[in-house]
C-alpha cells in the first residue's frame, strides 16, 4: 500500500515537472532573460545563505567546506578559473 502511494507521488511530481517544462516553452518564458538572471541570482544567494549557515557556526573552516566553496567558484563561466587561482 505504502509503495504504491510512493509510486503515485513520483509520477504526479514527474507530470507537474513536466507540465512546468511545457508551459514555459509554449509561453515563451525562456527568452526572459531579465527574470531568468534575477531568479539565478536568488537561488545563489539562498544557496550561500544556507551553505554559511551551516559552515560558520563552529568558528572554522573545515577541509570539507573549502573545497565545496572552491568548487562553486570554479564553476562560475569565464570567471572562475581566475577566481580559485
Amino acid at each position: 500500500e505504502y509503495r504504491l502511494f510512493t509510486l503515485m507521488e513520483h509520477q504526479y511530481s514527474l507530470f507537474v515537472s513536466i507540465y512546468t517544462l511545457d508551459e514555459g516553452i509554449y509561453y515563451g518564458s525562456y527568452m526572459y532573460t531579465h527574470t531568468w538572471m534575477t531568479g539565478t541570482i536568488i537561488l545563489f544567494l539562498v544557496m550561500a545563505t544556507a551553505f554559511m549557515g551551516y559552515v560558520l557556526p563552529w568558528g572554522q573552516m573545515s577541509f570539507w567546506g573549502a573545497t565545496v566553496i572552491t568548487n562553486l567558484l570554479s564553476a562560475i563561466p569565464y570567471l572562475g578559473s581566475d577566481l580559485v587561482q
